[in-house]
């Protein structure tokens, strides 16, 4: 029973790592070199993760400065920070690109708490179809008689406390991420 609980606890925490890992790519007027974890770069025709070509590192609050292993791929790497939704023009010297992130607008800023805020919904949905898989798994326990109404509705119990614990610190997560951005 516990090693089903335990799984379950697991399901719903890759809920939380994926919504920190969605938190840590958004753009909050600050230098966070997670932004640029999705972008692709065409290397030999592969498309690779900008930090398997370039050294990225903040020299400035709001600056990125990313510095190819190979200058020719400076161009590649322009072109790929063009095309994606990042949003910022970078600055091109011929060896180093620099990214300077502007400041947030009051606008953007509800914009992003918006986003901050759906990210956590869909992490909380994603908590709930564990709890009702849970729930379903321990029903057709029941039904084959491996467990009794007793041990399915302590269970269920249990199943549900989990929700609750993910479910605040989603809540949580959610609160202090539109917070930060709020406050930059």
């Amino acid at each position: 029973m516990s090693s089903q609980l335990a799984e379950f606890e697991e399901k719903m925490q890759k809920a939380i790592d994926s919504l920190q890992n969605e938190f840590s790519t958004i753009r909050a007027g600050r230098a966070n070199p997670h932004v640029l974890d999705k972008i692709k770069v065409d290397y030999y025709g592969q498309p690779t993760g900008l930090q398997s070509v370039a050294n990225v590192s903040v020299s400035e609050a709001r600056t990125l400065v990313i510095q190819p292993w190979e200058p020719s791929l400076v161009k590649d790497i322009e072109k790929a920070i063009l095309v994606s939704d990042l949003g910022i023009t970078p600055n091109n010297d011929g060896k180093i690109i620099r990214l300077t992130f502007p400041e947030l607008t009051t606008e953007r800023r509800k914009e992003l708490a918006k986003d901050i805020k759906k990210y956590g919904e869909d992490a909380k949905v994603a908590v709930r179809n564990v709890r009702r898989d849970a729930n379903d798994k321990m029903k057709k326990q029941h039904k084959a008689n491996e467990i009794s109404e007793d041990e399915l509705n302590n269970v269920q119990d249990d199943i549900q406390k989990l929700t609750d614990k993910f479910i605040a610190e989603i809540d949580k997560a959610v609160a202090e991420k539109s917070d930060e951005i709020m406050t930059i």
